[in-house]
């Protein structure tokens, strides 16, 4: 039974959203503040994280961050900011995908699903295969990024992709077929968002993320992945 953590201080919101995910099955985990929120991240295994942004203690935003610094779990952002910046800016932090409030619960439930199922997903990439003798390794094994003999944590999402672009290198995808492989069909944002995904993955994997070595841009098409095997 997958658990999902429903961080909001207001209480009907919570009610309403655990209902609908316990109906199909879901255990749920409340918190009502930010600090709590981060505290059952901390102790307990929950498999995705529901989180509003407007919170009384701190802000959804940082604690998006916080939760990025000690774990990978699926984050879905509730947000009544509607700007297109505010939303990059909860992608940037490690958002999975976001809902704008006011929202449809089964929507909700519908994009609980949709990440849970992405992120489970297995890939037919070789269990280990590394890239510039060692520098970059991909262990599909244990869903892990090694850089430098360092682990990297990266998001669902930011995993998916980079396992969809090295499993066909030198080969170029377009922002519409990334959106599909990663996101999925009913995915209705704009496809410029794999942009703000590929620039947070970059940020963890190149060396030099202004000039990068293995995730490059084709221009006028969208991305590929050019890292050498060894």
């Amino acid at each position: 039974m997958k658990s999902i953590l429903i961080v909001d201080d207001e209480e009907k919101i919570r009610e309403v959203v655990v209902s609908y995910l316990e109906k199909e099955g879901f255990r749920t985990v409340e918190a009502q503040t930010g600090l709590s929120a981060l505290q059952v991240v901390k102790e307990e295994a929950v498999d995705l994280v529901v989180l509003d942004l407007m919170l009384p203690d701190i802000s959804g935003e940082e604690v998006c961050q916080q939760i990025r610094k000690i774990s990978s779990v699926p984050v879905l952002m509730l947000t009544a900011k509607v700007a297109e910046e505010d939303r990059v800016i909860g992608l940037t932090l490690g958002a999975d995908d976001y809902v704008i409030k006011p929202f449809s619960p089964k929507e909700l439930v519908a994009r609980v699903k949709a990440i849970l199922r992405r992120s489970s997903e297995q890939n037919l990439l070789a269990d280990r295969i590394s890239f510039s003798n060692g520098e970059l390794v991909i262990d599909t094994a244990q869903q892990m990024i090694v850089k430098h003999g360092d682990s990297i944590n990266l998001t669902p999402n930011e995993y998916k992709l980079l396992v969809v672009l090295a499993r066909h290198p030198q080969r170029s995808f377009t922002r519409e077929e990334l959106i599909e492989k990663v996101f999925g069909y009913s995915y209705e944002g704009d496809a410029r968002t794999i942009d703000q995904h590929i620039k947070n993955l970059r940020q963890k994997i190149e060396p030099d993320p202004k000039q990068p070595k293995y995730v490059c841009t084709v221009y006028g098409t969208g991305y590929k992945f050019v890292g050498d095997h060894g």
